[in-house]
């Protein structure tokens, strides 16, 4: 077996499934895009759920990433044991409607016993108890003995989340050896020991679920696999825990270094020791995708790592702010996998400086409330701080729980913690509800999810003026799918082509008409929705519009020039912000109408009123100067060379449309 880095896996990983084929994808933001379902990107499959429910189409039916995670569900636990962390790298390889079963196991036996050579008398697999059909793959045509092949229940084998698409999956399992066991009679491949450790679950989306509990085969069956890569380097490397693999532990001595101890020695100074190397490596990697401290959402996670790190470098006796340094050690790892970290570690040094600074503060204001706090419970006779009063010293000063109970034990009293668990469980149903409901996979279900998967609309806006002869190919009349629709009905029409601009990059829809022969439509707004599909919303102002009517749909010129012109001075501000505060800067949303404009972005200090006033000036001074405005289509790398910025949040095919002015 190969003893390989970190960094050589990942590599090797992406390089297989390129020569099956495979488009390589750089990781996704841990930033979800468009999916209010997650807080953060927390596994390879979640930036796919668009390609997978056809809401979008893939750049390839084949695809291969290797993708940044961050998982907080067990943020209690990490540096208690050596196996839980909240930042991991997740290896994927994707089939959407292309191969399956048959390639997809062959595949995976030949990535890992010929390109990573792990011997083939320690491995083994799990299949679904009713998948036949994989388990006589994985016998005849990969040549596993059926002793080494385990059929494992629904619960285990099975991935479904509600109804819709759902599949079994089989999990291939390396036997790491007996002095890993638990010396039961019946240890095996399952067991809760650390003997059999399950590295790659390939999962085999072939059926669709119902309401009624049945399931019919799927037209176009899925493939999703995922590799946990610090998990696949414990193997290679023969190290017992992630924290143990070349990476992590370069990042792990460092810490070490920083504060004067020795790993393996003492219990309580390795939990301290893993925390901070665990937190260190989400806070750069979050901090590069734009995500900013702040007390709720995704930005509250990032505090809360900050801080939790912070904290538990006290206890290890570093003095002074430490994080900022800590996160060299993250880029110098990882940072030719993910160049973002290379490009923007002066940002990420000045958020991680600025937010352990002010945590110190706050442990200063916390301590004073906490000891009101006590000198209250002491004069009433109470030796049990309520949940209430622990929870709002945690939520809103960002004073660490187990900070509260240590000095509380100290002075013989303790946190009311089932009241404080209650607590923290209304937090996490707010939000929850903020983030709304989910259908499959997360994605919200609508009316638009009944229309052909095959409707386009070409936009023609940029080859017409104001005026393009087109074709109704469908309607949604009264948020129902309709053949027609008559005066003062509430429409949504899907024209063939169209000149309308639909709302994308901050800019609202065009507004207008749509002419048939027996009907006119106002349209107040243009919007895309599932798939692509450009859809013009608006009221039947007189007679009626029919599914097949050939239509003319002309734009408002004077409401679409007001856009654009707004528009184009979001882009002249960013040029002066990033000019002015630095290139950190980088548009995280933005609203573009007729009369105004709003523009987003990511700064750690609010801007001065001299900052202010040379951002206008740039601005006003480049509006003034009349340059030329060139409007071009090329490739995305060409686009890249010649310096367009892409912009947060935006989806880019092969071919963009570049604007220079």
């Amino acid at each position: 077996m190969k003893n390989l880095g970190v960094n050589e896996i990942r590599e090797l990983f992406l390089q297989f499934f390129e020569s099956k084929d495979h488009l390589r994808l750089k990781s996704f933001s841990v930033v979800p895009r468009n999916d209010k379902s997650l807080l953060l990107i927390n596994s390879g499959m979640a930036p796919m759920k668009a390609y997978f429910t056809g809401q979008e189409t893939p750049p390839s039916k084949r695809v291969t990433t290797c993708q940044k995670c961050i998982r907080t569900g067990d943020i209690d636990n990490v540096g208690k044991t050596a196996r839980h962390g909240t930042f991991f790298e997740m290896l994927g390889d994707f089939s959407f409607g292309d191969y399956f079963k048959n390639e997809i196991i062959p595949w995976s036996w030949e990535f890992v016993t010929k390109w990573l050579e792990i011997p083939e008398d320690k491995l083994y697999v799990t299949i679904y108890e009713e998948d036949d059909e994989t388990g006589e793959i994985w016998h005849e045509k990969v040549g596993l003995p059926w002793e080494r092949i385990k059929k494992l229940g629904k619960e285990d084998n099975f991935w479904q989340h509600g109804t819709g698409p759902c599949g079994p999956c089989t999990e291939i399992y390396y036997d790491r050896g007996p002095e890993y066991g638990c010396n039961s009679p019946t240890c095996g491949v399952g067991c809760d020991c650390d003997r059999y450790m399950e590295f790659w679950n390939l999962v085999l989306t072939q059926f669709d679920a119902h309401e009624d509990g049945t399931y019919t085969e799927l037209d176009h069956k899925n493939v999703d696999t995922g590799m946990g890569l610090e998990r696949m380097a414990t193997i290679m490397q023969g190290v017992d825990s992630i924290f143990d693999v070349d990476t992590v532990k370069y990042i792990r001595d460092v810490v070490c270094q920083k504060a004067g101890v020795e790993y393996g020695k003492e219990h309580k100074i390795d939990v301290s020791v893993r925390i901070i190397t665990d937190h260190i490596r989400s806070v750069t990697i979050m901090t590069a995708d734009g995500v900013l401290p702040s007390n709720e959402g995704r930005g509250y996670v990032l505090r809360r790592l900050l801080r939790r790190a912070a904290r538990h470098g006290k206890l290890l006796g570093i003095q002074g702010e430490f994080l900022a340094e800590l996160s060299k050690a993250v880029i110098t790892c990882s940072g030719e996998a993910y160049p973002e970290l290379v490009d923007k570690q002066d940002y990420i040094f000045k958020i991680l400086s600025i937010e352990e600074n002010s945590f110190y503060k706050t442990i200063d204001k916390g301590m004073e409330i906490l000891k009101e706090d006590m000198e209250e419970m002491k004069a009433a006779g109470e030796t049990v701080m309520s949940g209430e009063k622990s929870f709002r010293l945690y939520d809103t000063y960002g004073f660490p729980v187990d900070l509260t109970k240590e000095i509380l034990e100290e002075a013989g009293m303790r946190v009311d913690e089932e009241a404080f668990a209650k607590e923290m469980q209304a937090q996490k149903d707010r939000a929850r509800k903020a983030r709304g409901g989910e259908g499959y996979m997360g994605a919200a279900v609508t009316v638009y999810d009944e229309l052909p998967t095959d409707l386009e609309t070409k936009f023609a806006g940029y080859d017409v003026d104001t005026v393009a002869d087109a074709k109704i190919v469908a309607l949604v009349a009264n948020d129902a799918v309709a053949d027609g629709a008559q005066a003062e009905d509430s429409v949504v029409v899907f024209l063939d082509r169209t000149p309308f601009y639909a709302e994308s990059g901050g800019q609202v829809g065009d507004h207008g008409i749509i002419k048939t022969a027996n009907g006119v439509v106002k349209v107040t707004n243009c919007m895309k929705v599932i798939g692509g599909k450009i859809a013009h919303q608006g009221v039947v102002e007189e007679g009626s519009v029919t599914v097949g009517d050939i239509a003319c749909a002309e734009i408002d010129k004077k409401h679409r020039m007001a856009s654009a012109r707004n528009h184009s001075a979001t882009h002249l501000l960013q040029k002066a912000l990033r000019t002015v505060l630095g290139t950190h800067v980088e548009q995280s949303g933005s609203y573009v109408s007729a009369d105004r404009l709003r523009f987003d972005f990511t700064h750690f200090t609010a801007m001065t009123p001299d900052e202010i006033k040379e951002v206008e000036r740039l601005v006003n001074e480049a509006i003034f100067a009349s340059y030329p405005i060139v409007a071009e289509e090329m490739s995305i790398d060409a686009a890249r060379e010649k310096g367009a910025m892409a912009l947060f949040g935006e989806k880019y095919g092969d071919i963009v449309r570049v604007v220079d002015m």
